[in-house]
């Protein structure tokens, strides 16, 4: 029976097993890395997350404070439209009043000139 057995040197049984211990090692020091990769993967989300947030803060701010210059110019544009819409009802007024001078003149020199031509 023990013909059949292969027979297997020490040398080579002990290379199998620094190889199988090679084999462990490296898986471990690949799971190791693996953990500490995805260790600073997740402090890096973090703190990207942190950056997203402090810059959207800060957009919003700006953005804000621009709206409120838009706001600002447009509040001015706007009374400068009114008083544009004042001046031009003032003419439209001023106008009316030219007219109807006018017109009394016309009627005043019409009537000079018929009573003249009447002979009075």
């Amino acid at each position: 029976m023990s013909d059949k057995l292969p027979k297997v040197s020490i040398a080579v049984v002990g290379v199998v097993i620094a190889q199988i211990g090679g084999f462990i090692w490296w898986t471990a020091q690949q799971a190791s890395t693996i953990s500490n990769l995805e260790e600073t993967v997740n402090i890096l989300t973090v703190e990207n997350n942190a950056t997203d947030k402090t810059n959207l803060i800060r957009d919003v701010q700006r953005n804000t404070d621009h709206l409120q210059e838009i706001i600002d110019i447009l509040s001015e544009i706007w009374e400068d439209i009114d008083m544009i819409n004042e001046d031009m009802g003032g003419m439209a007024s001023h106008m009316m009043e030219i007219i109807k001078l006018q017109s009394r003149i016309a009627i005043l020199e019409k009537t000079v000139e018929f009573t003249r031509s009447d002979g009075m």
